[in-house]
């Protein structure tokens, strides 16, 4: 799973997986969504967290090229949330939220909303 999200794919369902849901999330992602099972999500998430200060630093590190509003969006990426539930948070156009998204993205070279994540997790940026 790991390296599959790193290759940069954007969703991991479990095979068991009903076939709503199935669609639900393929809906997801094709509107430039990322779509992980919560327990994929779960395990996921504290894999990431053993993985101690050494990474902590680094990936605060690589989150310290953005902007201040860039790494404000990209918490809320990490947080789960849609370009338009972003927008709606902090009053911004959805266009406005999806360009200070393309742009960290490409500031971090990151290849999904998953990756952009998975950063601010290690980063260990969530509380606040």
């Amino acid at each position: 799973m790991h390296r599959a999200l790193r290759a940069g794919a954007v969703g991991f369902l479990l095979k068991d997986t009903p076939p709503r849901e199935l669609a639900a999330a393929v809906r997801t992602v094709a509107a430039g969504n990322a779509m992980l099972a919560p327990t994929v999500t779960r395990r996921l998430i504290s894999s990431f967290a053993e993985r101690g200060p050494a990474r902590r630093d680094a990936a605060r590190q690589r989150l310290a090229r953005l902007t201040t509003r860039e790494l404000e969006i990209v918490r809320e990426v990490a947080r789960g949330h849609a370009n338009a539930e972003i927008a709606r948070r902090l009053t911004m156009s959805e266009a406005t939220v999806k360009a200070h998204v393309s742009r960290a993205l490409a500031k971090l070279q990151a290849g999904n909303r998953v990756q952009l994540a998975i950063l601010v997790h290690d980063a260990d940026l969530l509380d606040g």
